[in-house]
């Protein structure tokens, strides 16, 4: 008699086949799949990331303008590739918006508006003062970087509507001018992108982020904490950020006492020590300015 362990297999296998055999029932699939130097055994293993890639492919079909990228990554489109016995999926930029993204090119956004986009040192607001100190951290940071020097990211707390996300947006368009790479990401919708695709390309995401040369982590404190996002997600970036002394920028309308108390609230009660955990490695990554001033969105 089978042990259970290969009836499970022989199970999985012929789902897994299943699956695929529906898949290519679907023309643009069987038509991509046929673009293909992979073997179909491979290809079976990965059905569920294929449809995906020909899912984003049909989108762009009917896709106007770049800033109506429907994809996860706006202007890129999920590539696989073999890579000894496996498929790796990761993004490329999309032929329609080459020109676009060369300009753009060292600069990588998720789920940041348009605006942010296209912030730049010169539609900086010099009349507050309050930016000083800021401006004058950007200039050093830039410096730094240049020389290939460890420089710490920044904590940018301050009341809604500040800039604070468009100021660090427009030294990352600075630093991308020099041949920086940087990731932008809104923290919250990055979470419920992530969480929806566990099937998927999760670790491509995931790893993206984590290994980014530098991050902003936009709207920290804004997602709905949960154990989930606090320990497997923000944790884990943080401390291989730490461990690899890559720089790393948060805004926060909270400060870093109000973030550790949003962090260690979650469904599974009041965890401090986690909280705390994080709140250090933010410490140990950043220095902390804030930006009070007047509301400009209004």
């Amino acid at each position: 008699m089978e042990n259970l362990n290969n009836l499970i297999n022989k199970k999985n296998t012929a789902t897994l086949k299943k699956n695929y055999i529906d898949a290519c029932s679907d023309k643009d699939f069987k038509n991509y799949i046929n673009t293909l130097n992979i073997e179909e055994d491979l290809l079976i293993k990965y059905t569920s990331s294929l449809m995906d890639v020909v899912t984003e492919r049909k989108e762009c079909k009917k896709c106007s303008s770049f800033n109506n990228c429907t994809h996860s990554v706006k202007g890129y489109v999920l590539t696989p590739e073999k890579v000894d016995k496996r498929l790796r999926f990761s993004y490329v930029a999309c032929s329609k918006y080459q020109s676009y993204l060369e300009n753009n090119k060292n600069v990588t956004y998720f789920d940041i508006p348009r605006n942010i986009k296209s912030a730049s040192f010169k539609d900086i607001y010099s009349d507050d003062k309050k930016r000083v100190p800021i401006i004058k951290y950007f200039k050093e940071f830039i410096e730094a970087s240049i020389k290939g020097e460890k420089c710490k990211g920044l904590y940018l707390t301050g009341n809604f509507g500040t800039g604070k996300t468009y100021l660090i947006a427009a030294l990352f368009n600075e630093l991308s001018k020099k041949g920086l790479k940087s990731t932008i990401i809104y923290y919250p919708e990055f979470l419920r992108n992530l969480k929806s695709s566990f099937k998927d390309d999760y670790e491509e995401k995931f790893d993206y982020i984590k290994k980014s040369k530098i991050l902003l982590i936009d709207d920290i404190g804004a997602e709905n904490c949960s154990s989930w996002n606090r320990d497997e997600v923000l944790s884990t970036i943080l401390q291989y950020r730490m461990e690899e002394d890559l720089p790393t920028f948060f805004t926060s309308n909270f400060s870093l006492e109000e973030l550790e108390e949003h962090l260690a609230s979650t469904s599974s009660g009041i965890e401090k020590v986690k909280a705390r955990r994080i709140i250090e490695r933010i410490k140990y990554l950043t220095i902390n300015l804030s930006l009070v001033t007047k509301n400009r969105r209004n």
